[in-house]
């Protein structure tokens, strides 16, 4: 039995920082209530009996106030799903009430904060997310895979033994995490458990993490079975809120609907051997020596590049 991580990053953008407020309530809906936007996702892992954990970037509702947040993370747990903290720091700037004393400029990644601004910062957003009834916050990816060693610090302060930050293709090989080697399965570091971001080599040999919007089923299917021989503890696998619709996000992407109504479909089918699951009572096992890169073959690349092209009829 394999691990799965069905990872869903929940984001709201307004296309820019230019007249956010005014733009606010539109990419709200797209984003959480738009055809085969979050909600489309919910209400398809719900009716597939599959779970999937949803980790909220709760740092904007400091510009517009608590109700959309917990708008989102009620329309989460209503579908009996795990919600999580993800934090994209860009938002620091935009606050009403300053989070940190050095807000501005922008920073876009937490690797850029102190120890100090990174606890802080957690900790308000895990505040947040608790405000908005997400339970129990034990869970943390930083925006972007932007964090480094001082995250996990931070973490390990605010009782979050859980991060799923790291990841070898961005930010991972230097974020002081493992500097030897890349990591592909979990770790324990500073007291905290490091779930890495499920990594591949494809047909032209170019790693890749795995994620729903750049991988096909064939990889996606073939990848799991290949982590399952392997005797890996984890699978994980990252997804946005808005990762189904085109690149305008004020429409469905069809492709990207019909492969994620397949990868459903798959999940629910091969139950004995993928288990969907999340961070809440979870039995952690370390891995004492790093397992060997998964890899896919050139034909599953071809397909998927070929995909990609006639997606792009759709932005």
């Amino acid at each position: 039995m394999l691990n799965v991580f069905f990872t869903v990053d929940v984001e709201i953008w307004c296309n820019g920082w230019h007249d956010i407020d005014t733009r606010f309530p539109t990419a709200f809906h797209n984003y959480v209530y738009g055809e085969a936007a979050l909600r489309h996702k919910l209400q398809q892992f719900q009716e597939h009996g599959l779970h999937g954990v949803f980790f909220v970037e709760p740092l904007f509702a400091t510009r517009f106030g608590l109700g959309p947040l917990q708008e989102i993370v009620g329309l989460i747990r209503e579908h009996g799903q795990e919600v999580q903290q993800h934090l994209h720091t860009e938002w620091v700037a935009e606050s009403h009430t300053p989070l940190i004393a050095q807000a501005k400029p922008r920073r876009p990644y937490l690797r850029q904060f102190s120890l100090e601004e990174q606890t802080t910062l957690i900790g308000a957003g895990k505040s947040l997310l608790e405000q908005a009834g997400g339970g129990v916050i034990n869970a943390f990816r930083a925006g972007s895979f932007g964090f480094n060693r001082t995250t996990l610090t931070a973490l390990a302060a605010n009782g979050i033994g859980y991060d799923s930050s790291y990841n070898c293709t961005m930010f991972g090989l230097d974020s002081g995490v493992s500097p030897q080697e890349p990591l592909l399965d979990v770790v324990q570091c500073d007291g905290v458990f490091e779930y890495p971001m499920t990594v591949f080599n494809d047909g032209t040999s170019k790693p890749r993490h795995v994620q729903l919007g750049a991988c096909s089923n064939y990889e996606l299917e073939g990848l799991m079975w290949q982590a399952l021989e392997q005797g890996r503890q984890s699978f994980m696998m990252l997804s946005h809120n808005f990762e189904l619709l085109n690149a305008a996000r004020n429409r469905p992407d069809p492709i990207m609907v019909k492969r994620f109504a397949r990868f459903c479909r798959f999940m629910a089918d091969q139950r004995e051997h993928f288990a969907l699951r999340g961070f809440h009572d979870l039995a952690v096992q370390p891995v004492d020596v790093q397992p060997a890169m998964l890899h896919s073959p050139v034909w599953k690349t071809a397909h998927r590049l070929a995909q990609q092209a006639l997606r792009r009829r759709y932005d």
